[in-house]
């Protein structure tokens, strides 16, 4: 199932600062001397290595902001798996402009591509589990909506996109209220009927304290594939239960075979390795 895009109203103010980065005060001083106003130029994008393609918009929007008679035509949208020498999309128009946007339109590719292959990556590995994977709030500043639009088109779900929109009780919390439960009462008083809480739980006496208190979802950090198959039959999907804690695709399948809901990976964002993806000149 192909996933919308993003909005070009979200997209187009990162990229345009961006560009204004690389720009700096005087322009593509390299292109700008060496290539003639009038050339034009065709272009591809080819992926170098197996993945997921992720961040399309970005790179046509940069180039778009550049000069908009560069024409862009799409071969394999956000979401398509890759192989090496894949044709992602062609790129005419403008040589200058399509220089002069090469990079920014790269590295928004390159990344959320690398963010999205990290993620089909995880949910490759537990095909077959009930279990999602999610990412986390260890997002690059100014770029969370864009990495978690990429763990969405790999194949992932999100957590909280900020602090405004659920509640998650942390060991400093509970240190602070002096105790589970005065975390969980608190936070409940201090939130509407319709955010749900979810308690962060070391411990299966920590998370049988959880169980009386009628939290909706559970994190269980840094428990072993035993432990969490025991902390499952504890919640008996009474709420949601939620792994973190050195998942790769290596360790995803023991820990989804657990039975949780959740495997939360914040490597996906704040690691993510880029996919090679290169611009290949054809005429």
């Amino acid at each position: 199932m192909m996933l919308p895009g993003l909005p070009m109203v979200m997209i187009e103010p990162v990229v345009r600062g961006a560009l204004l980065e690389d720009l700096g005060r005087a322009g593509d001083l390299t292109t700008d001397s060496i290539v003639p106003p009038d050339a034009v130029a065709k272009t591809v994008l080819a992926a170098r290595q197996p993945g997921v393609v992720a961040g399309l918009d970005f790179a046509i929007c940069a180039w778009r902001l550049i000069d908009p008679a560069i024409r862009v035509d799409v071969a394999l949208p956000d979401g398509s798996r890759l192989r090496p020498g894949d044709v992602i999309a062609t790129i005419e128009g403008p040589a200058r402009g399509i220089l002069t946007g090469e990079r920014v339109a790269l590295n928004f590719l390159c990344h959320l591509s690398g963010v999205a292959s990290g993620t089909r990556g995880i949910a490759d590995a537990i095909e077959g589990t009930k279990a999602q994977v999610c990412c986390t709030r260890k997002t690059m500043p100014g770029l969370r909506f864009a990495q978690k639009y990429a763990v969405r088109v790999g194949g992932g779900s999100n957590h909280r996109f900020g602090l405004d929109d659920a509640v998650l009780i942390k060991d400093n919390h509970v240190a602070i209220a002096g105790g589970v439960r005065p975390a969980v009462e608190r936070a409940r008083r201090g939130v509407g009927h319709l955010v749900k809480i979810e308690l962060e739980v070391d411990t299966l006496q920590q998370l049988a304290d959880a169980m009386t208190l009628g939290v909706d979802a559970v994190l269980l950090d840094n428990m072993g594939p035993d432990t969490l198959r025991e902390a499952v039959s504890m919640v008996a999907g009474r709420a949601i239960t939620e792994a973190s804690g050195r998942i790769r695709p290596d360790t995803a399948p023991a820990i989804a075979a657990s039975g949780v809901d959740l495997l939360s990976v914040g490597w996906l964002t704040h690691s993510a390795t880029v996919l090679d993806v290169g611009l290949d000149w054809v005429g």
